[in-house]
């Protein structure tokens, strides 16, 4: 009898990153769990996706934001299939205001936080004590390199800052059961989306500071995320890895990202 497959569960997997990395994590040999909040359809069409390339995947619907529909499908997926070996914690749960400082909202301002943090904090705390029985499995927080501009979006890039720290603290209990725990933060990525973000000034000026000469894609994303997701990763835990094009080095000799905002 061969070894079980590996069960990898993704959140707000049916589109953009979470899509992209639930079939390139279909094409590693796991078993994907797609999960989605209100998108069956498009949850379907990437476990077909998953199946055609010779895979096998299954879309399972919960808001991550709440415990309790959270523990029912950490309950589902551990039930039938005894184990979970990845865990990559994409869903954006709430939509960010983009307002400067002066003109947001404390309601927008504490919604966007809390809920970036309730969606990790009941998907890891459920898996976690799944992974702890393992004594093994990977955990994956997909972040944004927001977390460091200053002057763009103050809600969004300090729910990111906080989500960078909280995952530090994921990897240090993770640390004692052979759990690790990583961060991906990713500048510019044309998805569904964010594609109407990127007028043409904008992405000219993105691309003109990119090694790659282009926004990332989310195939791009999609591989950085399933290698870190990978045993092949080694022991490397509680690190933030930056996936930009290169946008960081680059800006840094031809001018501030905030100058073009201002």
């Amino acid at each position: 009898m061969g070894q079980p497959k590996r069960v990898a569960l993704i959140s707000g997997a049916s589109r953009g990153i979470g899509a992209a990395t639930a079939r390139e994590m279909g094409r590693r040999g796991y078993h994907v769990v797609v999960n989605y909040r209100n998108s069956a359809g498009p949850a379907e069409a990437v476990v077909d996706a998953i199946e055609q390339d010779g895979g096998s995947a299954q879309a399972a619907r919960a808001d991550v934001c709440d415990g309790g529909q959270v523990a029912d499908l950490v309950g589902k997926v551990y039930a039938e299939h005894g184990r979970i070996d990845a865990l990559i914690c994409n869903a954006n749960t709430v939509n960010p205001s983009f307002l400067p400082f002066a003109e947001v909202a404390w309601e927008a301002f504490a919604e966007k936080i809390n809920g970036e943090l309730a969606g990790v904090f009941h998907l890891s705390q459920r898996v976690l004590a799944v992974m702890r029985e393992q004594r093994s499995g990977r955990i994956v927080f997909i972040s944004s390199t927001a977390a460091d501009h200053i002057g763009m979006a103050v809600a969004h890039s300090t729910a990111k800052a906080a989500l960078n720290t909280f995952s530090r603290h994921v990897a240090g209990v993770g640390a004692q059961y052979g759990v690790t725990v990583n961060t991906v933060a990713f500048g510019a990525v044309r998805t569904e989306a964010s594609g109407g973000a990127f007028q043409e000034d904008l992405e000219k000026y993105l691309t003109d500071r990119s090694v790659l000469a282009r926004l990332v894609e989310p195939e791009d994303a999609a591989r950085t995320v399933a290698l870190v997701a990978d045993d092949h990763f080694g022991a490397a835990t509680g690190q933030l890895i930056r996936v930009d094009g290169g946008f960081d080095v680059l800006d840094a000799q031809l001018g501030r990202l905030a100058g073009f905002f201002s």
